[in-house]
């Protein structure tokens, strides 16, 4: 019998690499929109083009359920088993959402209530009340159907688990606010602690009996951040638990399946804590729609949507598939621009969006790499070259990010920064740029389920600071790491009220700081001894001052902390960032918002000081990725030819070409070396 174990371990492992080692190139299919004999045409094209990945079933519900349990697979049985001739793997999709007018009808409490008490007629998509317990029962049912039918299909690659999860509106429906009661009930479990969260003895808003909480439907700055932060909470839960629900489902049925889905967790609509699912190991595959635009000269769009793939990954070891990519009109080459981007943050799928230039409903006029009339456009040739190319290299990938860089995310943070001038995800992002431009790896973090294996971790804006956090902070420090703190940290405990004791909450003495409270840059200004106007600011770091723009600024008294940084633009010089020896480590707070301008050339000096990992050395404009000891991925991303500094002879892998030193690279073009 030992023989035989050994084998199966072996198979095992040759089928993971399988996976693993491999990128996909391919589309997003509704062959619900057609008939067989179209399906037989698009197919071999899909073929034709080299794809070996089609994404199937999303938005797609009542095609499987067209009435209340009358299933119908058949059609989609063809369907499967055409892909599966075609040597082309299918991610199906659960589309739990949008939920069939037949449910609406059947379930009146699914429909979505808006913020005036008017009922929202399911017109157009996720306009269900996705906790609403009728609801759940019929997505699981249906989940439970189709995952049972495809789990063995030899076709299958993926579960799908929901579409764009984060998107649609809000309910504020009479059910949503019983439920919102269960879920205070649980947390609190009596009215004292309730009432005291909440600071209900604030402009008379004690409440004497659970039935007399409402709904927050709105707030500002002037607002009362308990009660919105509490309900925001309670919608995250409720989309998080039927995310986990139907990944039971799918884990009961189909064990071996890979599982995936296209998140948006940040979706204005709905912003939830994506964290607790991918901190949980059972989304195998995170994913994302790659949208960065149709432009094929600026680089803004990349770079957001790259953003994008990092805040859905967190700390995943697992590739990161694109299941969702630009089609529509983008500008010729941009696609496949966006395609090698991409290759350098750990994606290992293309799968472009859409198939079929759309006839019908919302996104009537969306273009896709199949023209109305069913004639392939340009758009599927460059797709077609995708996939030819990736095919070269793919043994070498999908790439680790090596970071040694952490960014602290936390949901109740970006909820709770809704009163601040910068969110806390705008501060993230300004960080993570700083990184897109060295080609640097970082990693999002939410530090209470992290390891926080890394070297410098930067903490932008986490407005809500829980004991458990700050104690894993204040250990990183105490052992030896670095932490950066910017503005709008550790303001408010919990609840959502501020700290009653020394700001930054919980961590004064971790930084070495009292923040007193904040200025307002555009009043101060008018005592600006350099003339500055608006929100307008210099800081200077290490005598190199520049120029930046906030709307406030921290004030900051040094107690053991060593002022490094000031403001020096107003009527005196104001400190802006310091740094506070402790323990093994050191913890340094910044004053003001994060941006690149203020926090690039202490971030330069710390990378020097803690000897972590410098991108490549290639000139501005190129994007690079050391992929393994002998293997180097770039991407000119400028309309100048770029030439890289080369010390050895190498080959390009992508273009068969040999190099013997130096070698330039055409603008937005990729290239793919062996060094010798």
């Amino acid at each position: 019998m030992k023989p035989l174990y050994i084998s199966a371990i072996c198979l095992f492992f040759l089928f993971t690499n399988a996976y693993s080692q491999q990128l996909y190139v391919g589309t997003n299919y509704h062959p619900h929109d057609s008939k067989t004999e179209q399906w037989k045409k698009d197919i071999a094209l899909m073929k034709d083009a080299g794809f070996n990945v089609v994404r199937v079933g999303h938005l797609a519900w009542d095609s499987y359920e067209p009435s209340d349990g009358n299933f119908n697979f058949e059609w989609f049985d063809t369907v499967m088993n055409m892909l599966d001739q075609a040597g082309i793997k299918v991610i199906l999709d659960i589309a739990i959402r949008p939920a069939p007018i037949w449910l609406h009808q059947k379930f009146p409490s699914i429909n979505v209530v808006d913020d005036n008490g008017s009922v929202r007629y399911p017109n157009h998509r996720y306009m269900e009340d996705a906790g609403d317990p009728n609801y759940q029962k019929y997505a699981i049912r249906f989940a439970d159907v189709i995952s049972k039918r495809y789990a063995k299909h030899p076709a299958l690659l993926a579960f799908g688990i929901d579409n764009e999860s984060g998107d649609g509106p809000i309910s504020y429906s009479e059910t949503v606010r019983q439920r919102f009661i269960v879920w205070l009930k649980n947390k609190y479990g009596n009215l004292d602690k309730l009432n005291k969260a909440w600071a209900t003895q604030r402009w008379s808003r004690r409440i004497n009996s659970f039935d007399e909480v409402g709904l927050p439907v709105a707030g500002n700055k002037n607002g009362a951040p308990e009660k919105i932060l509490d309900f925001r909470r309670f919608v995250s839960d409720e989309v998080n638990q039927i995310l986990f629900k139907v990944l039971d489902v799918v884990g009961k049925n189909a064990p071996n399946a890979l599982t995936n889905t296209n998140a948006w967790y940040y979706s204005w609509m709905k912003y939830f804590d994506y964290s607790k699912i991918a901190y949980s190991g059972k989304m195998t595959r995170h994913g994302c729609g790659f949208y960065p635009g149709n432009s094929l000269i600026t680089n803004w769009g990349v770079m957001n949507a790259a953003f994008g793939i990092q805040r859905i990954q967190f700390e995943s070891e697992n590739p990161f598939w694109c299941n969702e990519f630009n089609t529509m009109t983008s500008v010729p080459n941009s696609i496949r621009k966006s395609a090698y981007a991409t290759l350098m943050y750990g994606n290992q799928m293309v799968c472009g969006w859409t198939w079929q230039s759309m006839w019908a409903g919302e996104e009537q006029y969306l273009q896709g790499m199949i023209d109305w009339d069913g004639v392939p456009n340009r758009k599927y040739d460059e797709y077609k070259k995708i996939a030819a190319e990736f095919k070269k290299i793919e043994k070498y990938f999908p790439y680790k990010n090596k970071a040694e860089v952490g960014l602290a995310f936390s949901f109740a943070s970006q909820i709770a920064s809704g009163a601040f001038p910068v969110q806390h995800d705008g501060q993230i992002q300004a960080c993570w740029d700083m990184f897109y431009w060295r080609n640097m790896d970082c990693k999002m973090l939410e530090i209470s389920q992290s390891s926080l294996k890394y070297k410098l971790l930067i903490v932008p804006g986490l407005a809500v600071m829980d004991e458990l956090t700050a104690n894993k902070i204040r250990a990183f420090i105490e052992n030896g790491g670095t932490v950066i703190m910017t503005a709008n940290s550790a303001i408010v405990d919990t609840t959502g009220q501020v700290f009653a004791t020394t700001l930054p909450g919980l961590l004064s003495d971790v930084f070495g700081i009292r923040v007193a409270g904040f200025e307002e840059t555009e009043p101060m200004n008018e005592i600006s001894r350099k003339g500055f106007k608006d929100k307008k600011l210099e800081f200077t770091y290490k005598n190199k001052a520049v120029e930046t723009e906030s709307a406030r600024f921290d004030i900051i008294d040094a107690k053991s902390a060593k002022v490094t940084g000031l403001i020096t633009s107003l009527d005196k010089d104001y400190p802006a960032m310091t740094l506070n020896k402790f323990g093994k480590g050191q913890a340094i707070y910044v004053g003001l918002p994060a941006k690149g301008e203020v926090l690039g050339n202490l971030l330069d000096d710390l990378i020097d000081e803690l000897g972590i990992k410098k991108g490549p050395d290639v000139p501005s404009g190129i994007m690079a990725r050391q992929i393994d000891e002998k293997h180097y991925l770039y991407l000119n991303v400028s309309a100048e030819p770029k030439e890289i500094k080369m010390r050895s002879k190498s080959k390009s892998i992508l273009f068969d070409k040999e190099y013997n030193g130096n070698f330039t690279i055409a603008p937005y073009e990729p290239e793919f070396i062996e060094i010798k």
